[in-house]
């Protein structure tokens, strides 16, 4: 059962630590104070708090999540977007991420994994190990366009 904090500085205190901690979404942030029994005005009290101080800004989270998935998960976009989608993100916050990925670092790592998944495939057939790093590949996100489009670059003599 929830434990209920009965002063509205107290869920602050704790939503400060929590925000300072990395990056979050107005999502999360709603759902730790549900969970900490904060309802109603003083769960929007609170949220409007850590919005006007600058703990919370959904265009900043939007963005570090779009980064870093890229770079550290080497997510493709749409991962990335569903991502996004998920956590009840705006469509103007959305796009300022999606515009954080560089175009030619995507394709980059897009190549580069290829090429590794290529080097990890057990199939002895070229035909079905194309197909099988193809699916790796769309399954992380990268657009089918894309991910043929360098199979094709990569296995042309």
């Amino acid at each position: 059962m929830p434990r209920k904090y009965t002063s509205r500085q107290e869920a602050l205190l704790l939503m400060y630590k929590f925000c300072a901690y990395r990056e979050r979404s107005h999502r999360e942030v709603r759902t730790k104070l549900i969970s900490l029994g904060v309802y109603g005005d003083d769960l929007e009290d609170v949220m409007a708090s850590l919005i006007a101080e600058g703990y919370l800004n959904e265009e900043r989270f939007a963005r570090a999540f779009a980064r870093g998935k890229f770079r550290m998960k080497k997510w493709g976009r749409r991962k990335i977007l569903s991502g996004l989608k998920q956590q009840d993100i705006s469509e103007y916050a959305v796009r300022k991420a999606m515009a954080e990925i560089d175009e030619e670092e995507y394709t980059a790592t897009a190549r580069e994994l290829i090429l590794k998944k290529i080097n990890l495939s057990t199939k002895d057939n070229v035909f079905e190990q194309n197909q099988q790093v193809a699916r790796q590949l769309i399954q992380k996100g990268y657009e089918p366009e894309l991910v043929w489009q360098l199979i094709k670059e990569l296995n042309s003599p």
